[in-house]
């Protein structure tokens, strides 16, 4: 006997973006879907994934997303493993490993998943989700993926002796392109090529960049973010680490792009547009071809709304005329 207790739309998220090192990030309309199921079939918790990287993934408790919702459920209360029956069914539309913070979409699956069993009334109130920010946040090192994950839009984020200061910053409609390259690329690599210490020159010039790219984007000045987006702390380090990046970013500049900087840690690069997407697109893909790497592309758009919650509490897969649909705002 299965039935579903709770399904969970999280969307992708670039972060970073451009001059906002590890505080800055915005909600992409591409979407990984967990859900929750009461299972008598199941001794313990089992999961499933379909869709992107499915195949590389585990199928037990080494998955993030039972990790992180153990952890959590061991955490704030006894847990016995032993006498749970879950299952966990993911359904992957985010590519892994691709800058777009398909890891920060797990994270948060736990998180919540675990907060929806110990207090089924209360885990959607603002207490409880600020408690969620403030563990992924914790757990991640950093805000930039999990907080546009979980709210939408763009968003800024800074961590404070284990508080997160957080703002939701509305933008006109936006339409971005993301190109992902076949590139193993791990974060720990990633930080690993990046200095200890930066000049004064650097760190002035980024927070003055960020704090203007945030008023382009708010007042829809393509001149003005244009000549804001450029970063001085990661991507100069990182960006030549990554076959055939600083070719396509010039190649998607001259297709009518006014930004192309790496998504996250990459080796996704995100190319910010008025026109020419699919041109844009396949200026990417090419550039990196010639480097000898596929790549794949996506138009997406910048989404104003974060995570969806599906609340049922008896149902099976595809019963879900009763649900509740929420969108964290």
């Amino acid at each position: 006997m299965k039935s579903r207790l709770l399904t969970l739309r999280i969307p992708a998220t670039s972060a970073n973006l451009g001059p906002g090192f590890d505080s800055m990030g915005v909600a992409l309309g591409l979407w990984n879907t967990f859900e929750l199921f009461e299972d008598s079939g199941v001794n313990g918790i089992a999961v499933e994934s379909y869709g992107e990287g499915a195949a590389a993934l585990p199928d037990d408790k080494s998955h993030l997303v039972v990790r992180i919702m153990l952890e959590e459920l061991t955490l704030r209360a006894p847990f016995d493993i032993q006498h749970a029956h879950y299952r966990v069914i993911c359904h992957n539309e985010v590519p892994v490993g691709s800058g777009l913070g398909s890891s920060s979409t797990a994270t948060l699956a736990g998180l919540l998943f675990a907060s929806a069993l110990l207090d089924p009334d209360g885990f959607q109130s603002e207490t409880s989700l600020q408690r969620t920010l403030a563990r992924a946040c914790e757990i991640e090192g950093h805000g930039d993926n999990v907080a546009p994950a979980l709210l939408g839009g763009l968003v800024i984020v800074a961590l404070d002796n284990g508080h997160v200061l957080c703002s939701q910053i509305i933008v006109p409609p936006l339409k971005v392109v993301v190109c992902v390259p076949q590139f193993h690329f791990l974060t720990s690599h990633a930080r690993s090529v990046l200095p200890q210490q930066y000049s004064r020159a650097d760190s002035v010039a980024n927070i003055a960049r960020a704090v203007l790219v945030i008023e382009a984007l708010r007042k829809g000045d393509d001149v003005l973010l244009a000549k804001a987006m450029q970063d001085r702390i990661h991507e100069p380090y990182r960006l030549p680490a990554i076959p055939g990046a600083l070719l396509a970013r010039e190649a998607a500049l001259a297709e009518g792009a006014l930004t192309v900087n790496l998504s996250g840690a990459g080796p996704g690069l995100i190319a910010i547009a008025r026109h020419n997407h699919c041109e844009i697109g396949e200026a990417l893909r090419r550039a990196f071809a010639e480097h000898g790497l596929s790549a794949r592309y996506w138009i997406l758009d910048v989404i104003p709304n974060g995570t969806v919650i599906e609340l049922a509490t008896s149902a099976t897969p595809n019963d879900i005329d009763n649900a509740d649909m929420r969108g964290f705002l």
